[in-house]
């Protein structure tokens, strides 16, 4: 039973919790993660301008970040089919906490907070069942995994949240498991489907949607938010290497998701393979990226093509602006719109695939 003594020495102990917040780690704009020239890894904060104001060690190679919509925290996780996860202190650079998946799931490299930032959600690959789940983590009690649910589908790679509080996750179609090839074997390509499901804010599946059946080896990977709720996704063809099949999807809630075309040969340029994906600044545009093709095109909202950017290996695309942030493996931060503007050419970095924007956060 809590004692009056108690209860007052608790509201004493609040009091001088510091009300730490994106502030205290100098505001940054952008989070990206790299492998440095040492060849160790490293989480970096860039300001509006893609200038470096913080770096973080990792211990290992990243994929993305997950990012405290208050407090300046971010959960690195490990790529595919990686088991842990570090909660990093952006002000401090110390890891606060360490996550470690439960026996037979592994993490996908993605990651989101809900509830206000008090619960964080993982996408997970149950490969003992055969199944995608997003583990769920409570962070006011240290990150304590207390639960998981099913995605609906197989390879459950990206989740974000919606306006409304409930939830999108591209379940990429894909089943891997640790014992063949270190984990990144395709071992279902022959069939795979690959779908987007939308959950409740109580975690129900209310909708599955999958392409035409032609199209089901196209693997749903990421995923970005419109700011009328339209989702755009990217994806990865894993079918037949001599087609050229669109890359980047649109939808909205109980309609058939709309794929946007590029001319023919723009289409095969971007060797089936589309990395990151984000709606411009203004919100008007949404672009894909293709690191193996070194290119970057630009949709509007309906899906029509309105041109691409040539830049060697690039993948990383945040919004700023009215355009967008683009990163590449050769350390190389750009701004983009309707052409490319150097910003930060980060010697000895290779950025990896994402970037995250906190514009909205801090």
């Amino acid at each position: 039973m809590t004692t009056r003594r108690g209860f007052l020495a608790g509201l004493t102990a609040a009091a001088f919790v510091p009300n730490v917040s994106w502030a205290d780690a100098g505001s940054p704009a952008f989070l990206g993660a790299a492998k440095e020239a040492s060849g160790g890894h490293a989480l970096f904060g860039l300001d509006e301008n893609a200038q470096i104001i913080f770096r973080v060690p990792l211990p290992a190679r990243g994929h993305a970040a997950a990012v405290h919509p208050t407090r300046p925290e971010a959960v690195g996780f490990a790529r595919r089919p990686g088991t842990f996860a570090v909660v990093i202190d952006c002000v401090t650079g110390k890891v606060m906490h360490r996550l470690q998946t439960p026996e037979g799931r592994h993490f996908m490299g993605h990651g989101v907070f809900v509830d206000g930032g008090d619960t964080l959600l993982t996408p997970e690959n149950n490969y003992g069942a055969r199944k995608g789940v997003l583990g769920i983590w409570d962070r006011t009690r240290g990150y304590v995994r207390v639960g998981e649910v099913e995605t609906g589908g197989i390879g459950p790679h990206d989740v974000k949240q919606r306006a409304d509080g409930s939830l999108v996750v591209a379940n990429g179609g894909i089943f891997t498991h640790p014992d063949h090839g270190e984990g990144r074997d395709k071992l279902n390509i022959d069939t795979m489907v690959a779908s987007l499901a939308y959950l409740s804010r109580d975690y129900e599946i209310e909708e599955i949607v999958t392409l035409d059946a032609p199209l089901r080896q196209n693997s749903i990977r990421h995923l970005a938010l419109g700011p009328d709720g339209q989702v755009a996704f990217a994806m990865q063809w894993e079918g037949d290497r001599d087609l050229s099949v669109p890359l980047l999807g649109l939808h909205r809630r109980c309609a058939r998701p709309v794929l946007a075309h590029a001319p023919m040969g723009e289409q095969g340029r971007m060797k089936n393979y589309a990395g990151s994906v984000a709606f411009s600044g203004n919100g008007r545009e949404v672009a894909i990226t293709s690191p193996k093709g070194g290119l970057m095109q630009r949709f509007d909202t309906e899906g029509q093509y309105l041109g691409a950017i040539v830049r060697a290996d690039i993948c990383g695309l945040a919004p700023r602006g009215d355009g967008w942030l683009g990163s590449d493996g050769l350390g190389g931060l750009m701004e983009i719109g309707q052409s490319m503007r150097p910003l930060n050419l980060a010697q000895g970095l290779m950025w990896d695939n994402h970037l995250v924007s906190l514009a909205a956060m801090v």
